[in-house]
């Protein structure tokens, strides 16, 4: 069987926690202003106030989604919330993750470093792997 010459990887646990975690805040913010007494209600300010910040959770949820490195044969491209880089696998230099970081960095041959937030240590054994087989790739 043949290696695929396409892989994309993307940061699968903390997408579901990000998101798990803004329908929570969602749910506590709609269950706690309808429960509350009338006298306690929330503000228009307030309600507008928790609705932002939940937003702003949804937005950085929204950007973690995006997050992706997808390899090729020619290339290597890789987003890191609304930004989208492609590189040569000639312009990079290497791909390496020490332990206990929290994402691999990807070095280019004139010294410039991005992180691939998509690749997240915290998922060890498949992190690695994904490193590994990235690193197998360079020329």
């Amino acid at each position: 069987m043949t290696q695929p010459t396409r892989r994309t990887f993307r940061p699968t646990g903390v997408i579901v926690v990000m998101w798990a975690a803004v329908v929570v805040l969602a749910v506590l913010a709609l269950v706690i202003g309808l429960r509350l007494p009338q006298e306690y209600r929330f503000t228009t300010s307030q309600t507008v106030t928790i609705w932002v910040l939940i937003g702003f959770v949804a937005l950085f949820a929204a950007m973690i989604s995006r997050s992706r490195v997808t390899a090729d044969e020619e290339s290597l491209t890789f987003v890191n919330g609304w930004r989208r880089r492609t590189l040569r696998w000639d312009q990079i230099a290497v791909i390496s993750m020490r332990p206990g970081t929290p994402w691999p960095t990807l070095e280019t041959r004139d010294q410039q470093r991005y992180a691939l937030f998509a690749i997240q240590g915290s998922e060890g054994d498949p992190a690695r792997s994904a490193v590994a087989w990235l690193s197998g790739h360079l020329r």
